[in-house]
């Protein structure tokens, strides 16, 4: 077995070993190589031209135990295998299901969990072609195409999800920049759609379907230039983050249709996103070779991420290592075994039990509580980097406790140039008291930060160069505001079905391009920016601003492990509670056992193992 240790890859030939194991400060992370996924002859997959390799997963409730399936695209196939994790070895001779296409490959799915039973599944698949499957691979049934003849939109599918807490409703965004609302119980038409306009702002517009009867899209959406190359629901499912190839970060009040805020990336297009597991925050990764943290409180760049050397495909946060602790500040003493016995979690709480301790941070409460996010990052460098957003970059002004972290704190002791300029002077449009109804992950609390600089937040207080207006309502405006009444009006009363409570929302899968690598990081590299593409923002003009501080004006985090584990560009990264999961562009698919969570299957298979390549 190859051990590493936690500082970064050294230089020579240890930078071109694969590894299977990596050590965090919570133990010892382990490929598990009789789990490995892929087409059944595990012949690596000739990926010149393919789409990246996506995985899904949905629990089916099975009650013999096992109910986890994992959905897989390579190339022109997709399979649909019974997942068995860390506790059995894969068997790929018996897929529940395998479809080859043709004319054109799968590019993106998602399961709908809330529908999901042991005997039937929802699956939407997107499609290079721009064509939406609707498919039941527990069934072995295909019972919807959208955009079949292509009238909606010509252009690759990037993302596809289903709303959260909707049985009927799914999300598609495309390489055209446009993203559009289906519902399943639709037609798509046999002619183009024709549309109106709902609303519109800087760099995006919404419209309506235009016709007698109701019709799909429902809503097509316009958002910036280029590719939207993914979208994620925050945890409450009540706002929207895009991410475009022209390099910025819109985040959408999606029920009022509402700009809340904007990002610009260092360099490049931004291919990417993720929420923390109490909406607090969003990653970003993209063509600058960077992960970026943004406050979706503050609406501004809070930290910046550098360790990989070309673009990040993946970026996701691990709800199970994210650790929340009520503690005494300053009188800890003791050893680092001590330290972590005390302050860290890792797998033993559930991810809702970790959210519910994370809304305890902005509680009113005597005792302190420390937190600790753990995010993951793959690229196509075929580096996996793991991070902690810890608190003396969340709370800088705040005296720091027992946070121990891996991270280069630029100007820690003053806000970051560039903060300032969020102040008390847009206040008048903002309700303080309502602040608590804004945070996309927790409503019952208030999220009112500890700090001097920060302010009680509205979906009406964006960045500087957002396009929101005063009055344009706080998160839970909901559809009951005249835009959506006009909605109503034009034959769209199916959209009041998004206005929903206590709404479930998933992993996130996502969506990357070219092989590229930025080689350096410098304050010129803005100036190279978007020259494919005819954005109305100037990058010299955004660089130094809130949309896009320099990189001397914000915390740089050091990744935790930053590890080669494959042969190919890395696709694939989701946190499930006994493991990891990554894939590559081969079809490789690996799970990556928790510590502790090795030994049953290790013990039961070492007989009767599989043989074939392993990355």
């Amino acid at each position: 077995m190859l051990t590493s240790n936690m500082a970064a890859e050294g230089g020579g030939k240890e930078m071109n070993e694969i590894k299977t194991q990596f050590t965090t400060r919570e133990g010892v992370y382990k490929l598990l190589t009789h789990s490995e996924y892929s087409r059944p002859n595990r012949v690596p997959f000739n990926s010149q031209g393919s789409n990246p390799v996506k995985v899904s997963f949905v629990d089916v409730n099975d009650q013999s135990g096992n109910g986890d399936r994992i959905c897989f695209n390579v190339g022109r196939e997709l399979y649909f295998y019974i997942y068995k994790g860390v506790r059995k070895a894969a068997d790929l001779s018996k897929p529940i299901d395998k479809r080859i296409y043709k004319g054109t490959q799968p590019t993106c799915h998602d399961f709908n969990h809330l529908t999901a039973t042991a005997e039937s599944v929802s699956l939407l698949v997107g499609f290079s072609a721009g064509q939406v499957q609707l498919i039941d691979p527990i069934k072995k049934e295909t019972s919807k195409l959208f955009n079949e003849e292509r009238l909606i939109d010509k252009s690759r599918v990037t993302c596809v999800k289903w709303v959260p807490g909707s049985e009927s409703l799914f999300l598609v965004s495309h390489a055209s920049g446009n993203m559009y609302l289906y519902n399943v119980e639709h037609t798509c038409g046999t002619t183009a759609p024709h549309y109106q306009l709902l609303k519109q702002g800087e760099n995006y517009s919404v419209h309506t379907c235009k016709s007698k009867s109701t019709r799909n899209p429902l809503l097509k959406w316009t958002v910036g230039e280029g590719a939207l190359n993914e979208f994620a629901f925050s945890p409450d499912g009540k706002f929207l983050a895009c991410v475009s190839q022209d390099g910025f970060l819109r985040v959408f009040n999606f029920d009022a249709v509402e700009l809340h805020g904007t990002m610009k990336s260092y360099f490049g297009g931004l291919l990417c996103v993720c929420w923390s597991p109490d909406g607090k925050y969003i990653v970003a990764g993209g063509e600058d070779d960077l992960v970026t943290v943004w406050s979706f409180l503050d609406c501004r760049v809070i930290a910046r991420g550098h360790g990989h050397k070309s673009w990040v495909s993946v970026v996701a946060f691990d709800h199970y290592t994210t650790s929340v602790e009520e503690c005494d500040p300053m009188e800890f003493s003791g050893s680092d075994e001590d330290f972590q016995d005390q302050i860290i979690h890792f797998g033993r709480d559930r991810a809702n039990s970790t959210q519910s301790r994370l809304s305890k941070r902005n509680s009113t409460d005597s005792r302190p509580v420390s937190v600790t996010y753990r995010f993951g990052s793959v690229g196509q460098d075929t580096q996996l980097c793991l991070w902690d957003l810890t608190e003396d970059i969340l709370f800088p002004h705040l005296p720091l406790s027992r946070t121990r972290t891996h991270t280069n704190v630029m100007n820690a002791t003053s806000p970051p140039a560039g903060a300032t300029i969020i102040t008390n002077t847009s206040s008048n449009t903002t309700n303080g008291n309502n602040s608590g109804a804004n945070t996309p992950g927790i409503n019952s609390v208030s999220t009112a930060l500890p700090r001097s600089n920060s302010l009680p937040h509205s979906a009406g207080t964006t960045t500087a160069n957002s396009s929101n207006k005063p009055g344009s309502g706080g998160g839970g405006g909901g559809i009951g505001s005249g835009i959506m009444d006009s909605a109503i009006a034009t034959g769209v009363s199916k959209f009041a079905t998004l206005s929903l409570h206590d709404r479930k929302e998933r992993h996130h899968e996502k969506d990357h391009k070219r092989n590229h690598s930025m080689g350096h990081i410098s304050s010129k590299s803005s100036d190279k920016l978007n020259l494919l593409t005819k954005t109305k923002t100037d990058p010299a003009k955004t660089l130094g601003t809130l949309l896009c501080p320099r990189m001397e004006d914000v915390p740089l985090l050091e990744p935790l492990i930053c590890k080669k584990i494959a042969h190919e560009r890395l696709t694939v990264l989701i946190f499930l509670e006994d493991c990891l999961v990554t894939a590559c562009q081969e079809g490789f698919i690996c799970t990556w056992a928790r510590p502790g969570k090795v030994g049953l299957l290790s013990s039961q298979n070492q007989a009767s193992s599989p043989s074939g390549t392993v990355v």
